[in-house]
């Protein structure tokens, strides 16, 4: 049987890892689900998900040329869409913010004074 990517296969735990879980397709194959695509929340701890024996559905993410295969147990799981749009508006998107760019003149002014926090205060500074 070909494992193809995006496909949704059955499987069985095999073996849990601190950075992830081997699971046994059918076949014999093997694939790793790392600790990142077993669950959405934060996995502290593998074991307090999966245990030997489990009986997954995971999807394929990924198969290399030297026969690695990339599994996923969180992508594998349908959402429902409103769920979907909820995870989307928790985040507002990043803003970028423009630096003014300081002149000539400016950049030697705080070369000769020091940064901007330690003006006004008697610091000795060298000479030069």
């Amino acid at each position: 049987m070909a494992i193809e990517v995006g496909s949704k296969l059955e499987g069985k735990v095999t073996g849990i890892t601190h950075f992830g879980a081997f699971v046994d397709l059918s076949g014999g194959v093997t694939g790793l689900v790392h600790i990142s695509e077993i669950a959405d929340s934060y996995v502290k701890d593998v074991k307090d998900h999966l245990k030997v024996g489990d009986a997954v559905t995971v999807k394929v993410i990924n198969v290399d040329k030297d026969g690695k295969i990339g599994l996923s147990i969180r992508q594998a799981v349908d959402k429902p869409p409103e769920q979907q749009q909820q995870q989307q508006q928790q985040y507002p998107p990043a803003r970028t913010t423009r630096r003014r760019r300081r002149s000539r003149r400016q950049e030697l002014q705080t070369r000769r004074t020091g940064p901007r926090h330690f003006r006004g205060q008697s610091i000795p500074l060298p000479e030069g």
